[in-house]
Protein backbone atom coordinates (compact mmCIF):
# COMPACT_ATOMS: atom_id res chain seq x y z
CA UNK A 1 0.00 0.00 0.00
CA UNK A 2 1.03 3.29 -0.49
CA UNK A 3 0.09 6.88 0.60
CA UNK A 4 -1.67 7.38 -2.23
CA UNK A 5 -4.30 4.75 -1.34
CA UNK A 6 -4.03 5.42 2.11
CA UNK A 7 -5.11 8.69 1.35
CA UNK A 8 -8.19 7.90 -0.51
CA UNK A 9 -8.71 5.45 2.14
CA UNK A 10 -9.38 7.79 4.67
CA UNK A 11 -11.22 10.38 2.52
CA UNK A 12 -13.83 7.70 1.97
CA UNK A 13 -14.57 7.51 5.85
CA UNK A 14 -15.04 11.69 5.59
CA UNK A 15 -13.82 15.05 3.96
CA UNK A 16 -10.39 16.01 5.59
CA UNK A 17 -7.52 18.42 4.97
CA UNK A 18 -3.84 17.09 5.07
CA UNK A 19 -3.58 17.73 8.69
CA UNK A 20 -6.56 16.16 9.47
CA UNK A 21 -5.47 12.94 7.15
CA UNK A 22 -1.81 13.05 9.40
CA UNK A 23 -3.92 12.73 12.64
CA UNK A 24 -5.84 10.42 11.60
CA UNK A 25 -2.56 8.09 10.18
CA UNK A 26 -0.74 9.01 14.07
CA UNK A 27 -3.96 8.66 15.94
CA UNK A 28 -7.00 7.64 14.47
CA UNK A 29 -8.01 4.49 13.24
CA UNK A 30 -5.95 4.50 10.05
CA UNK A 31 -2.58 4.25 12.83
CA UNK A 32 -2.24 0.83 12.59
CA UNK A 33 -1.62 0.49 8.71
CA UNK A 34 1.36 2.35 7.21
CA UNK A 35 3.04 5.39 8.20
CA UNK A 36 2.86 8.60 6.30
CA UNK A 37 4.27 11.98 6.74
CA UNK A 38 3.37 15.61 5.83
CA UNK A 39 6.06 14.95 3.18
CA UNK A 40 4.14 12.74 1.53
CA UNK A 41 0.55 13.22 2.69
CA UNK A 42 1.07 16.45 0.75
CA UNK A 43 2.01 15.55 -2.48
CA UNK A 44 0.27 12.66 -2.78
CA UNK A 45 -3.14 14.85 -2.15
CA UNK A 46 -1.49 17.46 -5.29
CA UNK A 47 -1.08 14.34 -7.73
CA UNK A 48 -4.50 13.26 -6.83
CA UNK A 49 -6.06 16.38 -7.53
CA UNK A 50 -4.47 16.43 -10.74
CA UNK A 51 -5.73 13.23 -11.78
CA UNK A 52 -9.17 14.03 -9.95
CA UNK A 53 -9.17 11.39 -7.42
CA UNK A 54 -9.96 14.25 -5.18
CA UNK A 55 -11.63 17.86 -5.45
CA UNK A 56 -10.66 20.58 -2.59
CA UNK A 57 -12.43 23.37 -1.64
CA UNK A 58 -11.30 25.76 1.04
CA UNK A 59 -13.09 26.67 4.42
CA UNK A 60 -12.74 29.51 6.46
CA UNK A 61 -11.17 29.45 9.72
CA UNK A 62 -11.06 32.48 12.56
CA UNK A 63 -7.71 34.06 12.43
CA UNK A 64 -6.23 31.66 10.46
CA UNK A 65 -5.45 31.36 6.29
CA UNK A 66 -8.78 29.33 4.74
CA UNK A 67 -7.98 25.16 5.15
CA UNK A 68 -8.06 22.85 2.08
CA UNK A 69 -10.20 20.29 2.45
CA UNK A 70 -10.36 17.76 0.27
CA UNK A 71 -12.75 15.02 -1.04
CA UNK A 72 -13.01 11.42 -2.64
CA UNK A 73 -14.39 11.90 -6.70
CA UNK A 74 -15.86 8.97 -8.19
CA UNK A 75 -12.86 8.76 -9.92
CA UNK A 76 -10.98 8.17 -6.79
CA UNK A 77 -13.15 5.46 -5.52
CA UNK A 78 -12.56 3.50 -8.76
CA UNK A 79 -8.84 4.16 -8.74
CA UNK A 80 -9.18 3.04 -4.80
CA UNK A 81 -11.16 0.06 -5.40
CA UNK A 82 -8.67 -1.19 -8.10
CA UNK A 83 -5.76 -0.59 -6.12
CA UNK A 84 -7.43 -2.69 -3.00
CA UNK A 85 -7.25 -5.72 -5.51
CA UNK A 86 -3.52 -6.58 -4.97
CA UNK A 87 -2.35 -9.10 -2.30
CA UNK A 88 -1.30 -7.15 0.54
CA UNK A 89 2.41 -8.07 1.76
CA UNK A 90 3.10 -9.53 4.36
CA UNK A 91 2.95 -7.26 7.68
CA UNK A 92 6.09 -6.44 9.22
CA UNK A 93 7.12 -6.65 12.97
CA UNK A 94 9.89 -4.75 13.67
CA UNK A 95 10.29 -4.39 17.52
CA UNK A 96 13.60 -2.26 20.01
CA UNK A 97 11.53 -3.67 22.60
CA UNK A 98 11.99 -7.30 21.59
CA UNK A 99 15.35 -7.15 20.60
CA UNK A 100 15.90 -5.75 24.38
CA UNK A 101 13.97 -8.87 25.58
CA UNK A 102 15.75 -11.23 23.41
CA UNK A 103 19.38 -9.88 24.86
CA UNK A 104 17.78 -8.74 28.27
CA UNK A 105 20.66 -11.59 30.05
CA UNK A 106 23.06 -8.73 29.26
CA UNK A 107 20.90 -6.16 30.53
CA UNK A 108 20.55 -4.84 33.94
CA UNK A 109 17.65 -6.20 36.18
CA UNK A 110 16.25 -3.02 36.66
CA UNK A 111 16.49 -1.47 33.19
CA UNK A 112 14.77 -4.88 31.89
CA UNK A 113 12.12 -3.95 34.62
CA UNK A 114 11.41 -0.62 33.28
CA UNK A 115 11.34 -0.96 29.68
CA UNK A 116 8.80 -3.62 29.98
CA UNK A 117 6.87 -1.96 32.14
CA UNK A 118 6.44 1.06 29.87
CA UNK A 119 5.95 -1.50 26.84
CA UNK A 120 3.01 -3.08 28.83
CA UNK A 121 1.56 0.59 29.46
CA UNK A 122 2.09 1.35 25.80
CA UNK A 123 0.16 -2.07 25.03
CA UNK A 124 -2.35 -1.23 27.47
CA UNK A 125 -3.21 2.42 26.37
CA UNK A 126 -3.48 1.21 23.03
CA UNK A 127 -6.30 -1.60 24.06
CA UNK A 128 -8.19 1.10 25.75
CA UNK A 129 -7.49 3.38 22.68
CA UNK A 130 -8.99 0.63 19.92
CA UNK A 131 -12.00 -0.44 22.57
CA UNK A 132 -12.79 3.28 22.71
CA UNK A 133 -13.39 2.68 18.67
CA UNK A 134 -15.14 -0.22 19.13
CA UNK A 135 -18.51 2.44 18.69
CA UNK A 136 -17.18 3.68 15.27
CA UNK A 137 -16.21 0.49 14.43
CA UNK A 138 -20.03 -0.90 14.50
CA UNK A 139 -20.82 0.72 11.19
CA UNK A 140 -19.52 -2.14 9.14
CA UNK A 141 -18.06 -5.11 8.78
CA UNK A 142 -14.60 -4.50 7.80
CA UNK A 143 -14.14 -1.76 10.79
CA UNK A 144 -15.62 -4.48 13.23
CA UNK A 145 -12.86 -7.22 12.05
CA UNK A 146 -10.34 -4.54 12.46
CA UNK A 147 -11.21 -3.58 15.77
CA UNK A 148 -11.59 -6.86 16.86
CA UNK A 149 -7.99 -8.10 15.48
CA UNK A 150 -6.67 -5.44 16.75
CA UNK A 151 -8.15 -5.97 20.46
CA UNK A 152 -7.64 -9.56 20.47
CA UNK A 153 -3.71 -9.14 19.42
CA UNK A 154 -3.16 -6.42 22.24
CA UNK A 155 -4.94 -8.54 25.16
CA UNK A 156 -3.06 -11.46 23.67
CA UNK A 157 0.14 -9.50 23.97
CA UNK A 158 -1.34 -7.46 27.76
CA UNK A 159 -2.60 -10.63 29.26
CA UNK A 160 0.93 -12.72 27.73
CA UNK A 161 3.26 -9.80 29.42
CA UNK A 162 1.80 -9.89 32.60
CA UNK A 163 1.98 -13.88 32.93
CA UNK A 164 5.50 -13.52 32.68
CA UNK A 165 6.89 -10.46 33.50
CA UNK A 166 8.95 -12.22 36.88
CA UNK A 167 10.55 -14.54 34.71
CA UNK A 168 11.58 -12.07 31.95
CA UNK A 169 12.48 -9.73 34.86
CA UNK A 170 14.55 -11.86 36.81
CA UNK A 171 16.43 -13.35 34.40
CA UNK A 172 17.82 -10.34 33.52
CA UNK A 173 21.60 -9.17 34.65
CA UNK A 174 22.25 -9.17 38.07
CA UNK A 175 23.27 -5.22 39.31
CA UNK A 176 26.58 -4.59 38.77
CA UNK A 177 28.14 -4.99 42.53
CA UNK A 178 29.37 -1.07 42.82
CA UNK A 179 25.76 -0.05 42.62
Amino acid sequence: MNVKTLCLGILTVHEASGYEIKKMVEDGMFSHFIDASYGSIYPALTHMLREGLVTVRPEEQTGRPDKKVYAITAKGRQWLGEALLVMPAPDKFKSEFLFQMLLGQHIDARHIAQVYDAQLAHLAGELTRIEACSAAAAQHPGARFVNGYGRAVLTAAVDYMQAVRNEIVTGAAPRAAAE
